[in-house]
């Protein structure tokens, strides 16, 4: 039986691209390279496509996932987490910017993709609970439709920005304090709007979470359609199986020095696992029922669920023992 499964370009995915990947029991997966704020082979928005029926399995936003879970929407979740960020490495100043401190970003005008992005919605909880600076009091400037509807608190400052703003070019402008976007625009990334990272190391502020917690922060899951998990009982274990294959392939490219074309991709991979440990990309319900749980909690104290949902309510019951 052939599934489609949408995904990004991610080193960690192209053994499902390149035929290398096991397959789970009784299925063939037919890999669509689908980006979400970029087109790719397979065209754009991979979360809305995947809302709309469009694909058996895909690779996920968590945030928008919890919401579709709250509104009893049609899918189910996988313990497969195949993109994870920090969110202080992510926040953006303009070069000349005073602020060091995400506390100097109270009442500041600050963009990002859509309230509910997952990213968004990890950076507004740490602000918050890690930093002191309530997301409440923050102007938020959003550039995409929201996924999933919901109604904004009281008094909250949202603004929508036309469709094809700039978010670097608001920062050359003035026009916002702080750019947060989990693939912030050409821009920023290429050097034509000065900026800088908010936190002068993000790095070891990064590690310094990391170590505090015990984990690097989820982005996506894996969510796959309900009705498809409750025909076939072995699929949901099957994909996790078949991501950690993709993995353990992926580890490998890097027993070659030159095959990253970063010069030192090879020992800088070994520091990382020196820093994180072996596994930072961990599966199964277990290992990430915490962050789940930050997550639950955020997510609802910013008002996009109606409830705090249990971990276990997220995954198909084929795997709540992983």
């Amino acid at each position: 039986m052939q599934l489609t499964i949408a995904l990004d370009r991610y080193d960690r995915h192209m053994p499902f691209f390149d035929g290398t990947v096991r397959q789970p029991q009784g299925f063939t997966l037919k890999a669509l390279q689908v980006g979400q704020s970029h087109s790719l082979a397979g065209g754009i928005d991979r979360h809305g496509g995947m809302l709309q029926g469009k694909y058996d399995i895909a690779e996920f936003s968590m945030s928008t996932f919890l919401m579709a879970i709250d509104r009893q929407r049609p899918i189910i979740g996988i313990p497969v987490f195949p993109r994870r960020l920090f969110s202080a490495g992510l926040i953006y100043v303009r070069g000349d910017s005073p602020f060091t401190n995400p506390s100097e970003l109270k009442g500041k005008r600050v963009a990002i993709r859509s309230f509910q992005t997952t990213l968004s919605l990890l950076a507004k909880g740490d602000l918050k609970f890690e930093y002191d600076t309530p997301w409440e009091d923050i102007h938020w400037l959003v550039e995409d439709e929201e996924k999933i509807r919901f109604e904004p608190k009281p008094g909250l400052k949202i603004e929508v920005l036309p469709q094809g703003t700039d978010a670097g070019h608001l920062l050359r402008d003035g026009r916002c304090d702080a750019v947060i976007q989990p693939h912030p625009p050409h821009s920023i990334t290429s050097g034509e709007v000065d900026v800088r990272r908010l936190f002068n190391d993000a790095d070891a502020e990064e590690l310094r979470y990391f170590k505090k917690y015990g984990w690097w922060p989820i982005m996506h899951i894996l969510a796959i359609r309900a009705e498809l998990a409750d025909r076939h009982k072995s699929l949901c274990p099957g994909l996790i199986d078949s991501f950690r294959h993709a993995r353990e392939i992926s580890w490998d490219y890097f027993s070659d020095p030159n095959w990253s074309s970063l010069a030192w991709g090879r020992r800088y991979y070994e520091r990382e696992h020196n820093m994180l440990g072996k596994d930072p990309w961990v599966f199964g319900v277990s290992a990430n029922r915490q962050n789940l749980e930050q997550f639950i909690m955020y997510s609802y104290d910013q008002g996009l669920i109606s409830r705090r949902l249990e971990p276990d309510e997220l995954f198909h019951r084929s795997v709540l023992d992983s």
